[in-house]
């Protein structure tokens, strides 16, 4: 009886530390999820999948994104304003009219990516696959210098 008493006091108190002080532990799945306007800023994400989730509007400023899956998603107009997306998966994803300022992209593969109208001022796409054309159109708009690596857009992007 005692031992019962002790077990249901300690499995619910252990799963609410893991709750409060392990939350990344778990990769996170929110795949072909509806999540317009929804607020992940400061958030840490990595190693998240957003694969083929609708994410129009959703604010991810100053998130951790490393190495999350955004396949096939649609982050039209979402606000990535400083987010870490290193080696993070943009392939085939809509970033058309996103807030890209200050992101960190390095490594991410964004070859098949639409970024239409984003804003990129200051981020980093250090060793980024991108198509040479949308490499290309990125250069006609790419300034600034990131303030977490210290490196200048149009560098990044191997500007000429």
């Amino acid at each position: 009886m005692l031992l019962a008493s002790l077990w249901a006091v300690c499995v619910p108190a252990l799963g609410l530390f893991l709750w409060f002080f392990a939350p990344s532990v778990w990769a996170l799945d929110y795949n072909k999820e509806m999540l317009m306007n929804a607020d992940f800023s400061n958030r840490v994400l990595t190693d998240a999948s957003f694969t083929k989730a609708n994410l129009r509007n959703s604010n991810f400023s100053h998130a951790n994104l490393q190495g999350v899956s955004f396949f096939g998603a649609n982050l039209e107009s979402a606000n990535l304003e400083g987010a870490n997306l290193t080696n993070a998966t943009l392939d085939t994803a809509r970033l058309v009219r996103a807030n890209l300022t200050n992101a960190v992209l390095e490594g991410a593969f964004a070859f098949n990516t639409k970024f239409d109208g984003a804003i990129i001022e200051g981020a980093d796409f250090t060793d980024v696959l991108l198509r040479r054309d949308v490499q290309d159109k990125l250069c006609e708009v790419a300034s600034g210098r990131n303030p977490t690596t210290g490196r200048e857009t149009r560098k990044t992007l191997l500007c000429d």
